[in-house]
């Protein structure tokens, strides 16, 4: 009787200790997804930043200014839940406007303007990998969070469910080529 309580005991002990360990496991994914994704929202804003001061600096035509600034504007002014929409709404801009490398060449001609191309480029080539950064962060817990053990003994708390950041990311042409 008591090799059998101790053996129960000792079982109980482990089960928990497990228990104990996933959610900890589970908090690390949502740590490692808050830091994700304030490593988005900070390239998210450098390059919006970025695109408002070259549409604002006069090395870009009237229109092409326009289109950026605007675009731009709305992606740091867009509230959470139209956010996604905004930033996509911007790499398009964004890739209107170099679609061709006639637009950057112009731009690294003006003065200051080799500068501010280096920038929007290194701006422009961030945003991809923060945001693989933060989905991939966020498919490791929602996989974690989908196992039973997690669901049952609700190791995940009151947080909230993990959401990818789904956003059009593709870089014009001109900006994404490393050999320029």
């Amino acid at each position: 009787m008591t090799a059998t309580l101790i053996w129960i005991l000792a079982g109980v002990v482990l089960i928990g200790l497990y228990l104990s360990w996933t959610a900890g496991r589970l908090d690390r994914l949502h740590t490692r997804i808050d830091a994700a994704r304030a490593a988005l929202d900070a390239q998210l804003l450098r390059r919006a930043s970025v695109t408002q001061e070259l549409a604002t600096s006069g090395v870009l035509d009237p229109a092409a200014s326009i289109v950026l600034y605007e675009a731009a504007h709305a992606a740091r002014q867009a509230e959470e839940d139209q956010r996604e929409v905004a930033e996509s709404e911007l790499s398009q801009a964004l890739r209107a406007v170099f679609g061709d490398a006639g637009q950057l060449e112009e731009v690294r001609a003006a003065p200051g303007g080799e500068e501010a191309a280096r920038e929007l480029t290194a701006a422009v080539r961030r945003v991809p990998m923060a945001r693989r950064f933060h989905n991939d962060a966020v498919r490791a817990a929602r996989a974690l969070r989908r196992h039973r053990k997690v669901r049952w003994f609700r190791l995940a708390g009151h947080a909230p469910f993990p959401m990818a950041f789904e956003m059009d990311d593709e870089p014009p042409t001109a900006l994404a080529d490393r050999s320029g």
